[in-house]
């Protein structure tokens, strides 16, 4: 029996959560999702995440949620992701840092899932390898399960993109985020890895990836700071859904999604 799996990018500000919200359960409903991830690192006011937003997002029907370079952004998450295994940071920040990156949850049918959260290298903050943090988590889960996500929170799409063949055959899914732009290579590789470079984002679409684009530009042609506040309009909820053989833990088709504010499932 396949099972599909739900992938939402990045929920931005105040209008992302209220899709997630709005969209979230009716979608689970219609496309029988049997788990979903979604990353809410831009969650609280563009980015970072507070522990209010984190308890609406996973009230909204969300089952794990991923983080970013903007983790640390509202400190308050630190002490939370320390009690709540559904809140992941990158995994191959130090293991130092509060928290982990990857976490092994029960499906309704029984069997176990796990979640992988790392954050690329190539034009971001420093973090350690993520293809070596991957083979290092993947000994520690595959034990337990072949039903293995793992989301790579990076810049660079060749970066994403050697990840994919790097665990092809090994994980479920690798799939990316951060770039708040979907991409159009959804495909499962040859090993049967579900694989989409990134899942794009969730939140208004009217500004510069979530932002007000007045600002954004006026930014562009004076060199001068301005905050760059959350946008407000044409919201879509956007992501990916993955189905998948829980016996086997190979992919067996992965979809694009985009849903308007005012359009149904």
């Amino acid at each position: 029996m396949s099972l599909r799996v739900l992938l939402i990018g990045d929920v931005v500000g105040k209008p992302g959560r209220e899709i997630l919200t709005e969209k979230l359960a009716d979608l689970r409903k219609s496309r029988d999702i049997a788990f979903c991830i979604v990353n809410a690192e831009n969650a609280s006011g563009g980015s970072g995440l507070t522990r209010e937003n984190a308890a609406e997002v996973l009230n909204a029907g969300v089952d794990v949620v991923t983080m970013g370079d903007h983790v640390w952004k509202r400190k308050e998450i630190a002490a939370l992701m320390q009690s709540d295994s559904r809140i992941l940071r990158p995994q191959n920040y130090s293991p130092l840092a509060s928290g982990t990156g990857f976490g092994i949850y029960e499906l309704p049918t029984g069997e176990k899932i796990a979640v992988l959260n790392f954050l690329g290298r190539v034009f971001m903050k420093p973090a350690d390898c993520p293809f070596r943090g991957a083979d290092e988590a993947l000994r520690n889960v595959a034990p337990h399960t072949r039903n293995i996500f793992v989301e790579i929170h990076a810049e660079a799409t060749a970066e994403k993109i050697a990840l994919g063949w790097h665990l092809d055959g090994r994980v479920t899914c690798v799939y990316g985020t951060h770039t708040h732009v979907a991409t159009a290579d959804e495909r499962v590789l040859p090993q049967g890895t579900a694989y989409v470079t990134d899942i794009g984002m969730t939140g208004p679409h009217d500004g510069v990836l979530g932002r007000r684009k007045d600002r954004v530009i006026k930014a562009a042609l004076t060199q001068m700071p301005f905050p760059f506040d959350v946008s407000k309009g044409d919201v879509r909820l956007t992501g990916a859904i993955v189905t998948f053989d829980p016996a086997t833990g190979k992919a067996e088709a992965i979809e694009r999604i985009q849903i308007a504010g005012n359009e149904a499932p």
